[in-house]
C-alpha cells in the first residue's frame, strides 16, 4: 500500500517505520526538517518538508495515488483538516486523524473523518488491565467501544457449545486456539480443556461476559 503520514513525532515516526518494515510505500510530511530525522538514516521511504494540509506538499507526497493517510501531528485541528482534505478532495480510501481531545470525536465523525483518541484508548486500556480477570485485552476498536479480548476457557465452560457463551450484538467468539493451532469456530463448536478463545465484545458488556464465563 502507498501510505502518507502527516506529522513526524514519535507516533508518526514509529508508524512510518513499522509500515516500511511490512513493505508498504511510505511518505512522511512535516514542517520541521529536524523532526524528520527521527526516521533515522535507514528509512526506506520518502520525506516531504511542508504542511499537512498544504496542497503542494500533499501532491509531492503522491496523495493522488495514496491508499491511506494518517494525520498524527500534535494539533487536533491540523490533523482533522488534513484528514478531511485527503478524504473529500483527493478521495483517499483510508484516512485516520489522531485526536488529543476525545470530546471532539463525535463532531469529526459527522464530518466523515475517522479518528483515534490516544487519550480514550489509553484510559480504556488501563481500565482493562486493572479490572479484567482472566480476560486479556488485545486491542480496542473505534473510540474504545468495542474490544478484542483473549480468554482462557475455564473448566465450567468446557463441554459447552460456543452458542452458549454468545450474546447477540454484544459478545461474539471469532477464533479459538487449540493444541497450537488457531481456527474459526461455528456456533456448534464445543469448548475443550486448554482452549484459548478470541472474542469481540462491547466494552460495556465485559462484566456480562465475565459472569457468563464464571470469572467473577
Amino acid at each position: 500500500m502507498r501510505i502518507i503520514i502527516v506529522g513526524c513525532g514519535r507516533m508518526g515516526a514509529g508508524l512510518a517505520q513499522r509500515l516500511s518494515v511490512h513493505s508498504h510505500t511510505v511518505v512522511v510530511i512535516d514542517r520541521d526538517p529536524v523532526a524528520l530525522e527521527l526516521l533515522g538514516p535507514g528509512f526506506p521511504g520518502r520525506v516531504v518538508v511542508g504542511g499537512g494540509f498544504d496542497r503542494d506538499s500533499l501532491l509531492k507526497a503522491g496523495i493522488e495515488r495514496a491508499d491511506g493517510l494518517a494525520a498524527v501531528t500534535s494539533s487536533d485541528d491540523v490533523n482533522v483538516v488534513a484528514a478531511r482534505l485527503a478524504r473529500r478532495f483527493f478521495r483517499v480510501p483510508r484516512v485516520i486523524a489522531r485526536l488529543y481531545d476525545p470530546r471532539k470525536a463525535e463532531l469529526y465523525r459527522r464530518l466523515d473523518v475517522q479518528t483515534i483518541s490516544t487519550t480514550s484508548w489509553g484510559i480504556s486500556r488501563i481500565e482493562e488491565m486493572l479490572t479484567y480477570s482472566h480476560l486479556d485485552p488485545i486491542i480496542s476498536l473505534g473510540a474504545g467501544e468495542v474490544d478484542l479480548v483473549e480468554a482462557e476457557i475455564p473448566t465450567s465452560v468446557v463441554g459447552r457449545a460456543i452458542r452458549d457463551v454468545m450474546l447477540p450484538g454484544e459478545v461474539q467468539v471469532v477464533a479459538i486456539r487449540r493444541a497450537g493451532a488457531t481456527f474459526l469456530p461455528t456456533q456448534a463448536t464445543v469448548f475443550q480443556a486448554g482452549d484459548l478463545a478470541y472474542l469481540v465484545l462491547l466494552a460495556s458488556s465485559a462484566e456480562r461476559l465475565r459472569t457468563l464465563l464464571s470469572l467473577t
